[in-house]
């Protein structure tokens, strides 16, 4: 399957635990969210995933893509600490000029 390039920089970041390279992914004013919160900005990105990285220690596998209305949405399994692991999820990602400029996490 093939993402355009700041999804799949997310992806492998995420998967790396690499935060720098994560944030480098995102937008500046970029809004990510997700468990009901919303978080704008680069620290407020870092914080919302590490956070959820040391609570739920989270693995994302990534199923299908498909892109409408200027949204490329990723239908993931999710498996970590938490009640009803694994999970499937949908990652609604907004791309402008190149990065992340918006995620939205949810089912």
């Amino acid at each position: 399957m093939t993402f355009p390039s700041p999804i799949q920089a997310y992806f492998d970041a995420d998967r790396r635990s690499d935060g720098a390279a994560l944030l480098a992914a995102f937008a500046p004013d970029a809004v990510v969210g997700d468990e009901g919160g919303s978080h704008a900005g680069h620290d407020a990105i870092d914080a919302w995933w590490r956070a959820a990285k040391a609570k739920y220690a989270h693995v994302i596998e990534p199923l299908e893509l498909s892109e409408t209305d200027g949204v490329a949405k990723v239908l993931a399994t999710v498996s970590g600490r938490f009640p009803g692991s694994p999970a499937t999820l949908v990652f609604a990602f907004r791309i402008e000029n190149g990065r992340i400029a918006g995620l939205e996490i949810g089912q």
